[in-house]
């Protein structure tokens, strides 16, 4: 089970490497629910940094390629960038220009956050993983008190 989290998270790392344009976060949104007279827009939502992932049972599920930040239950007078900010702080949004103008260097120390933040949630995994198998360990060797019946 460990091992397949950690490999969707690989690919998860990888593909997101794709998510700073805005049109391939933009791409994610063609069956977003919120379209026309509304803040959450699917362009408000890719400028904010989400991609749509919804499944069968969650339709407006956004994640945030760059934080990884998931919500859901969007309301069409929800602020993208708002509800963004006041849950998470995000190196993404903080960006004071446009991607493709970045320096190499900017460029690099974005990434280097963005690393940070998959390894953080990677590394909450395994612990989440390891406290599960000692739990199981720890099953077997309890030892409960012997009732004896006496009739």
């Amino acid at each position: 089970m460990l091992l397949k989290e950690l490999g969707l998270a690989s690919k998860l790392l990888n593909d997101f490497k794709d998510m700073y344009e805005y049109e391939n976060r933009l791409k994610t949104f063609k069956k977003w629910p919120f379209i026309e007279n509304c803040k959450c827009t699917p362009e408000n939502m890719a400028k904010a940094g989400f991609i749509h992932c919804s499944n069968a049972n969650e339709p407006d599920v956004a994640k945030c390629f760059f934080c990884l930040i998931e919500l859901e239950g969007w309301q069409p007078n929800d602020d993208p960038w708002e509800e963004h900010t006041k849950r998470h702080s995000c190196d993404f949004l903080s960006l004071t220009k446009h991607f493709d103008d970045l320096t190499m260097e900017e460029y690099y120390m974005l990434e280097m956050s963005r690393l940070k933040t998959f390894l953080v949630s990677v590394n909450q995994l395994i612990l989440i993983h390891a406290s599960k198998l000692e739990c199981k360990q720890e099953l077997p060797s309890l030892r409960f008190p012997r009732i004896n019946k006496t009739v």
